[in-house]
């Protein structure tokens, strides 16, 4: 059995395995670049391994590097976490070649739905439905030009080796497919070494639905039911919840059938997601498959009760599931936001910096995924995401005033975070009325950035914050300017007369 893992990652989702493990009895390994030297998982961590400088690239996408720390520190197993390496089939390959598990998939279900076109042939073989499109490979310009007048328009152009929104364009109108296609072919190369793209039919105001699956090495499979990620900025999600209110019991059934299938196709092993495109008539589509453990997860543990990196250990180590499809079942309601260390009104702009004060929500049904702490600084190499809040309630309503009341108490200072725009997003109606589609930021724009629709009283707060600091001796620019103090003063006494402090 696994006695100890090493977490070939950083950040709250190193943290976050490293906890299950603990609670295992299981001894845990970080590894961490020049950047992460003071990061929490490498202090809560039973041993850390420095693996190279603060770029990814010279540091936690090495294989040498984390292969060598696993060598040095006699890990039986790694953990890959999502991010990095975790969907590279080559690193789990070196995995089994050392005789280290990989606690994930196979090398070959990694390659096969990986690579989006052979992920399309593979599904439609299993008689999986896909968006109608191509299943051949395209570098040439002319080729993919003769397809889409074949398929019309509107279509995504999208990179065969993309993931994470990058390598993505929407084709609406004729005069924009030969610099779309353009576009494309030189953000794949650059992004993922390899230009090969693919196309497919635009679904109009589509649904971002995909099913948590996890499989053992006995040949059983099972779904964990559903997430609603429709809420994304640039093809990157923002928010989940689950359940997802366009999913009836019905359509839950044959979308969870469908993800296991796909995954059986492929002989896949470990947790995975099946991720599909539902239209406006119930139709769905196979999108693609993630081959590791996502980001959102924590939703999931939320409302079936299960500790999904304990299933995924468990796995590795040759164990059947504990679990048959039907004993799982939803309870309650759970959304997550992502917490970005960026400044929405500035075209969410990263804002790297250091952490003067954090205040972390608490109560019933929280519980919040981060990694940063007091006098923390963010370092720019790395994804910007510092923290993920989870809320869990009885009811999909009371779970959005749940995490309002959360987001209100998350206090970060130092730096600008979307903690803000996620709670204009939990005041927006159709987010409110569960009416909406993967647009929803676009469609409602105009109300998500307008501050007349908040508080009139929140800049009057943020003064008196920023005065108290000015006071403590914390502020990096003192006011110089006698009329800006008085304005603080009089701020302040406002708000002591309405008790609003």
């Amino acid at each position: 059995m696994i006695k100890k893992i090493l977490v070939a990652n950083r950040g709250e989702i190193a943290l976050r395995v490293m906890r299950t493990c603990r609670e295992m009895g299981i001894k845990s390994v970080a590894v961490y670049s020049e950047a992460d030297r003071n990061s929490k998982h490498v202090m809560f961590a039973d041993e850390a391994y420095y693996i190279g400088k603060s770029p990814s690239n010279e540091s936690y996408l090495v294989i040498a590097q984390i292969i060598e720390a696993a060598r040095a520190t006699q890990a039986d197993a790694i953990h890959p976490g999502y991010g990095f390496l975790s969907e590279k089939a080559e690193f789990a390959e070196r995995c089994e070649k050392e005789g280290i598990i990989f606690i994930g998939p196979s090398a070959y279900a990694m390659n096969t739905m990986g690579d989006k076109i052979t992920a399309r042939k593979t599904m439609l073989a299993a008689k999986v439905p896909v968006v109608p499109g191509t299943t051949e490979k395209l570098t040439d310009e002319n080729e993919a030009l003769k397809i889409i007048e074949e398929i019309g328009l509107p279509v995504i152009i999208k990179a065969s080796a993309g993931g994470g929104g990058k390598g993505m364009r929407l084709v609406k109108q004729k005069n924009e497919i030969k610099e779309a296609i353009r576009a494309t072919k030189s953000e794949a190369l650059a992004a993922f070494g390899d230009d090969t793209i693919y196309i497919e039919r635009y679904i109009e105001s589509p649904h971002h639905i995909e099913f948590q699956i996890i499989a053992d090495k006995h040949g059983n499979t099972i779904h964990l039911c559903e997430r609603e990620c429709s809420v994304q900025r640039r093809h990157q999600k923002v928010i989940e919840e689950t359940p997802s209110v366009i999913v009836s019991p019905e359509l839950r059934e044959k979308m969870g059938e469908t993800a296991v299938l796909a995954a059986k196709a492929v002989n896949y092993e470990n947790a995975g997601t099946i991720e599909f495109l539902v239209d406006d008539k119930g139709n769905y589509y196979f999108l693609e498959m993630n081959t590791r453990l996502q980001v959102e997860h924590p939703i999931t543990e939320a409302v079936i009760g299960i500790d999904l990196v304990r299933e995924q250990i468990n796995v590795a180590n040759g164990l059947p599931l504990t679990y048959t499809q039907e004993q799982i079942s939803q309870r309650g309601h759970a959304i997550e936001c992502r917490v970005y260390a960026e400044d929405p009104d500035k075209n969410f702009m990263p804002s790297p910096g250091t952490i003067r004060n954090i205040s972390e929500p608490q109560g019933i049904g929280v519980r919040v995924d981060g990694y940063v702490y007091s006098g923390y600084e963010i370092p720019i190499y790395y994804d910007p995401m510092i923290s993920k809040i989870i809320v869990w309630a009885e009811t999909r309503s009371a779970a959005i005033n749940r995490m309002k009341r959360v987001l209100e108490e998350y206090k970060i200072s130092g730096i600008k975070t979307s903690i803000g725009f996620m709670k204009r997003i939990m005041e927006t109606p159709d987010f409110v009325n569960g009416q909406y589609d993967t647009h929803f930021i676009e469609k409602n724009n105009d109300f998500l950035f307008d501050k007349n629709n908040f508080d009139p009283e929140i800049e009057d707060m943020a003064i008196i914050s920023a005065f108290m600091e000015y006071l403590s001796g914390n502020m990096i620019e003192e006011f110089e300017e006698k009329d800006s103090k008085i304005e603080l003063w009089k701020s302040y006494g406002r708000l002591l007369n309405s008790r609003r402090i």
